[in-house]
């Protein structure tokens, strides 16, 4: 048999796999329809992240190979996202235009068939999900090099809204414009935090450059495609949006750069087992504070993997604590934790638990 045989033969093959598989999505699809419409008696939501985290869970344990297991997690993404399109439209705000790296976010978080509202704000994606006008919102949180988006932790103070997941992508930023040659740049534009995470960059290769701060990185991409002189530090997807070629890629001082998003809505995801649980707590000002606050985390055995202080905005020189740690506030030791910590407290707000990113 020769080459040209054995590659048809193969291809029909895989012809009779797709035609399977395409039976078994729809097959998926019309059970998921069932369930979406008991859902819709009992007022359910369509989106379940412990049920989500159990299917990928399983998925990964079923794969065999030669996919990798990021592989099959990006296909069943897709499966998940277009059969809870069949239970029920699902809405999901994000923070700036199309092509931004937490537009970016929401679709590696909830797939690509949702219908998705770009808030100009961080402020408007909390408004609408305290108004219940979407189903969740998406914001940034944290980047790796710049820290924390302040904003977003004070906006979770006192805002009507659980944390219900939280995704985190690796960010390649890229100098974007409509010509592409490195010699046409005059002008480079960007939201503050990607200008800082490449600041080392620019100074070396445009230390004449006039340098402008932006609403967003997608905002920036839409401001260079009408100005050949002018360069955006945005993503290749915003290029391919807004018709801009790259200039350098992968321009940040760090290249091990990864922003974390938190998924906000209404509802208080159930245990998976891979959780994370955020708060943010105050105690009056004394010493040793600090030490007696955390000291219930310890004696539980629980591993915090993040603290951060922020101004309490109610008198000068007091602060709030934003704490993560590992597990869901229902595990009985968290539960314990919690319960010693709020008695040191006057103030303690269990921000949500959620699936860890993975």
């Amino acid at each position: 048999m020769s080459r040209r045989e054995s590659v048809d033969a193969l291809r029909k093959k895989i012809d009779q796999v797709d035609s399977r598989i395409v039976a078994l999505l729809n097959e998926r699809a019309s059970l998921a329809l069932k369930i979406g419409n008991q859902k819709s008696l009992t007022g359910r939501p369509v989106y379940v992240a412990s049920r989500e985290r159990a299917i990928y869970r399983q998925v990964s344990e079923a794969n065999r190979g030669p996919l990798s297991a990021a592989s099959v997690r990006a296909v069943y993404r897709e499966v998940l996202s277009a059969c809870r399109g069949v239970e029920a439209e699902m809405k999901v705000a994000f923070f700036g235009p199309e092509a931004t790296f937490t537009h970016m976010a929401a679709q590696r978080h909830f797939g690509s068939t949702v219908s998705y509202s770009p808030e100009p704000t961080i402020d408007d994606v909390f408004r609408e999900v305290s108004a219940r006008n979407v189903d969740y919102g998406v914001v940034p949180v944290e980047n790796s090099t710049e820290g924390v988006v302040a904003h977003t932790l004070d906006l979770l103070q006192g805002a009507d809204v659980q944390i219900c997941g939280e995704v985190s992508i690796d960010i390649e930023l890229c100098l974007l414009s409509r010509s592409g040659r490195a010699r046409d740049v005059r002008r480079i534009l960007s939201h503050p935090h990607a200008l800082g995470q490449c600041r080392k960059w620019i100074a070396a290769h445009y230390p004449d450059a006039v340098i402008e701060e932006v609403a967003s990185t997608a905002q920036a991409a839409k401001e260079a495609r009408s100005d050949r002189t002018v360069a955006a530090v945005s993503s290749r997807l915003a290029g391919d949006v807004y018709g801009l070629r790259i200039v350098q890629a992968n321009v940040a001082d760090n290249h091990d750069n990864i922003t974390r998003f938190f998924v906000i809505g209404d509802d208080a995801p159930g245990p998976t087992g891979e959780d994370k649980t955020s708060i943010v707590f105050a105690a009056k000002d004394r010493v040793g504070v600090l030490h007696d606050l955390l000291a219930p985390f310890a004696k539980h055995g629980i591993n915090l993997t993040k603290i951060e202080s922020r101004p309490s905005r109610q008198k000068a020189w007091e602060y709030v604590f934003f704490i993560d740690f590992m597990g869901h506030q229902q595990q009985p030791r968290a539960k314990r934790a919690l319960d010693q910590l709020a008695k040191s407290c006057v103030f303690l707000k269990v921000l949500g638990s959620y699936p860890r990113s993975l």
